[in-house]
């Protein structure tokens, strides 16, 4: 036994944003999780541009090579930590590896989620047993496939005290009803875009990664009209269980709503309106799992946590619940 609570693991994630390849290493003694060390390991401009890329219509070929590429990206992730930790490979017991999603379509007539980034790859470059494709199962069985957080949100996060909603702010928005009653059901799905359409956004318009802090988006002024004709995407009126990605909700998806707005508004208040879709469809989605009035608190994290004018419009949105981050637990 006191092997196995000694056992370092290491977890590797990207994300829709693919702005990075995060490796953690952790092990699970009987008192609880243990965080070890962590890595943040740049994708690479070249094949981010190529994941971003990917649609339906890509070629077998490439895709091939792309799921090679990625999987030489994580083992890179990898083998950097272990030089920044000093851990050796015999003290990693297993990798768990997500992968890249470059696909996830599962309320399809063929249910479909593929994530890349082989394994094979990963075994042979670190030595190490690897563990992958965690989504596909799920959705063979008839599930969303998605998201995958409520069990670490539940392990984390939940309290006996009071009933919590935990929100991820990713590329894409989950969230997590997390019971005071341990042996309540969790509820989880994709509320909607994240961070995803205001990067794209920021990045066509200037250049940058983001809008630090979120505050172009301040800057500018919500356009009605856009945010009327954005929030009639169908997917935001689904019952959940649900869970979205790229397939929807990207730059093509936007450019066509924008595009059908007279006038267009300037690129500030589309930058503006697009934070306000973000808030506004998160707040929906606490609302629809709070209708008993039971949460105490909303949580968050992830990237978007960062975005002050963000957590702002939360805590407008959301009132009189209390917004605060992750990090405060």
């Amino acid at each position: 036994m006191a092997e196995q609570d000694n056992a370092v693991y290491i977890g590797l994630m990207t994300g829709t944003s693919m702005d990075s390849i995060d490796a953690v290493a952790a092990s699970f003694p009987a008192t609880g999780p243990k965080l070890l060390a962590t890595v943040s390991h740049a994708l690479g401009a070249d094949l981010r541009e190529a994941l971003l890329a990917v649609d339906g219509h890509a070629p077998l070929g490439e895709i091939a090579e792309l799921d090679v590429q990625v999987g030489e990206a994580l083992a890179d992730a990898v083998l950097a930590l272990l030089r920044d930790t000093g851990l050796q490979r015999g003290d990693v017991r297993a990798i768990g590896s997500h992968g890249q999603t470059i696909m996830h379509r599962p309320g399809q007539p063929c249910p479909v989620t593929m994530q890349i980034g082989d394994p094979n790859v990963i075994v042979e470059r670190t030595g190490i047993t690897t563990v992958a494709d965690f989504r596909r199962r799920d959705v063979a069985a008839g599930g969303e496939g998605a998201p995958l957080a409520p069990a670490f949100h539940r392990a984390f996060f939940a309290s006996r005290d009071e009933v919590r909603v935990l929100v991820n702010i990713g590329g894409m928005a989950n969230l997590t009803r997390l019971p005071a009653d341990a042996g309540d059901a969790l509820i989880g799905f994709d509320t909607g875009p994240g961070n995803v359409l205001m990067d794209a956004w920021t990045f066509q318009q200037r250049g940058e990664a983001y809008d630090d802090n979120g505050d172009w988006a301040r800057s500018g002024t919500v356009d009605t009209a856009l945010l009327e004709r954005l929030r009639d995407e169908p997917y935001f009126a689904l019952a959940p269980p649900k869970s979205t990605g790229r397939d929807l909700f990207n730059a093509a998806w936007l450019m066509t709503r924008i595009d059908s707005i007279n006038p267009v508004p300037s690129p500030t208040d589309v930058q503006a309106t697009l934070c306000e879709l973000t808030a506004g469809s998160i707040a929906d989605g606490v609302h629809q799992v709070n209708m008993d009035g039971l949460a105490g608190r909303v949580v968050i994290c992830g990237g978007g946590a960062h975005n002050r004018h963000l957590m702002e419009r939360l805590a407008v949105l959301l009132a009189p619940l209390t917004v605060v981050t992750s990090a405060s637990l």
